[in-house]
């Protein structure tokens, strides 16, 4: 019950946090305009390179914490190991910060191609970014102490109270104060203040206080054994940072800060099939770190195949609603045509790439408990092999809609290729049923009915209307999909063996009486 419930918390909050940028994001568009708004893109764009510079140790931390509460690993061994990393994420926070800082110059100068804002505005707004990624940095590693104890539930109560402070709050900054990229950075800056403080006074109260306190070589000592662990997390951190970000960056470059907007615009409404997977994600990984930790392989199989049914049905259902109704969704949303017909492609490959995405994820769920990234290291080295040119090229010849090819491609290759080898070398078993079973007997028949749903329903002549249509489409590949997974199945059989149940009792006791 406590993972279900983390789940469901996790995804009221996502889809709220979801929900509340998606419906401000055309009034950020109407105060800012595309080319400050690009540079909105691009802040979310520094902020995930910056997190090459984990080094694995927040989700480290975040497995740990769960061994703790697993009793596999000492208290004041977990007390020693998290004061240490606190200083260490510190001293990354003022480095990485202040070299973006100083360069925030040389970007606004020589990168970013503008027309409309004053370069000192760039300027000026780019170092303000560097102190808001710096404090998020920051406010990362306490949120993985809080998530390693599965707290779940607690960080979905404060991510909603935040997102709605900074999404809403800073419409009244735009609307009374300035509408200006420095004025919507500077109030950013004040709720990434707030978050760090919250974050952080919560994850210190999950320490153990009694721990005895450790010298710096005992510490030394306990986080020795964990650096080839963190190391293997670091290089999958750079590597999905590499794979997720660099069309990003290379388009940042090629394209007008207006257009590469546009571009950002479509690539976050994709990002909504991250958003609702991503929950199973987050909730999955410490519990069955902690399974594997208990020495429980067969809950451990029977959790991730459950995850992977509810991650296929959302997927599925998000992406391809995304898909089929990308063009009219973005007009019902933007009311600008010409943004919608531009972003619709861009968006429509984006969404079917990250469906399979989210899906190709849980080998690397698997890996993680099991303690053993090597595989998944060489398998992102290839990946990232053939991304990377191919991206290049893609975005350089055709733009948006080359990177989106790519990206749909590579998930596919990555999905069906490398998924089979990670399951061969941990559980020898699992890989046909995963497919068949987990995947392909829910995908396909949802997907098509989603098709065909999208095919029969007439396009609404009113445009808040295809908000309706679009509903429609992903509730009912979501509701069959649901009934296609285990547990949907079981229900049905015994919803149908009810009748059958119940006549043979009215016979018994008929001939009783």
């Amino acid at each position: 019950m406590g993972l279900r419930r983390n789940i469901l918390a996790s995804y009221i909050s996502q889809g709220y946090v979801t929900l509340i940028s998606i419906v401000m994001l055309p009034l950020y568009l109407q105060y800012l305009g595309a080319e400050a708004y690009g540079l909105v893109g691009f802040f979310a764009m520094l902020q995930a390179w910056f997190m090459m510079l984990d080094l694995g140790l927040s989700p480290t931390l975040s497995r740990e914490t769960a061994r703790y509460r697993g009793g596999a690993l000492a208290a004041p061994d977990f007390r020693a190991l998290t004061r240490f990393l606190e200083l260490l994420f510190l001293a990354i926070a003022l480095v990485g910060g202040a070299v973006l800082f100083l360069g925030a110059g040389f970007i606004a100068a020589h990168w970013l191609n503008t027309s409309g804002l004053a370069p000192h505005e760039i300027e000026r707004s780019l170092q303000i970014i560097a102190v808001i990624i710096a404090m998020r940095w920051m406010a990362g590693l306490y949120r993985s102490v809080t998530a390693g104890s599965e707290q779940l539930v607690w960080l979905a109560v404060v991510g909603s109270v935040i997102a709605t402070i900074r999404f809403v709050g800073v419409l009244l900054v735009l609307d009374q104060i300035s509408a200006t990229p420095t004025a919507f950075f500077s109030y950013q800056l004040m709720v990434a203040a707030l978050e760090l403080a919250i974050l952080a006074h919560h994850a210190r109260r999950q320490l153990p206080r009694d721990a005895a306190q450790r010298g710096l070589m005992a510490t030394l000592a306990t986080v020795k054994p964990l650096v080839k662990f963190s190391l293997a997390l670091a290089f999958t951190s750079s590597v999905w940072v590499f794979v997720t970000q660099t069309d990003k960056l290379i388009l940042s470059k090629l394209l007008p800060l207006a257009e590469y907007g546009y571009f950002s615009l479509a690539v976050l409404v994709a990002g909504g099939v991250m958003v609702v997977s991503g929950p199973v994600g987050g909730a999955l990984m410490p519990r069955l770190a902690r399974l594997e930790a208990e020495g429980n392989p067969s809950g451990l199989l029977a959790v991730y195949r459950s995850a992977t049914q509810l991650v296929v049905v959302v997927a599925t259902s998000t992406a391809a609603t995304l898909f089929l109704v990308a063009e009219p969704l973005l007009y019902a949303w933007t009311g600008d045509r010409a943004l919608a017909a531009q972003a619709a492609p861009t968006l429509g490959l984006y969404a079917l790439g990250n469906g399979l995405l989210a899906v190709s994820a849980f080998p690397y769920y698997l890996q993680y408990a099991k303690g053993d990234l090597r595989l998944h290291m060489v398998g992102n080295v290839l990946f990232v092999v053939l991304l990377i040119p191919s991206i290049i090229w893609a975005a350089s010849t055709h733009g948006t809609l080359g990177a989106g090819v790519v990206w749909l491609a590579m998930n596919a290759i990555y999905l069906l290729c490398w998924a089979p080898l990670v399951h061969r070398r941990f559980e020898r078993t699992l890989n046909l049923p995963w497919f068949l079973r987990d995947i392909l007997s829910i995908a396909v028949p949802t997907a098509i009915a989603g098709i065909l749903v999208a095919w029969w329903t007439p396009g609404p002549a009113d445009r808040w209307l295809v908000f309706g249509k679009a509903a429609l489409v992903f509730g009912t590949m979501a509701l069959l999909g649901a009934a296609l997974t285990t547990t949907g199945w079981n229900r049905i059989r015994h919803a149908m063996a009810r009748p059958a149940l119940d006549r043979d009792l009215h016979k018994e006791e008929g001939s009783r009486a």
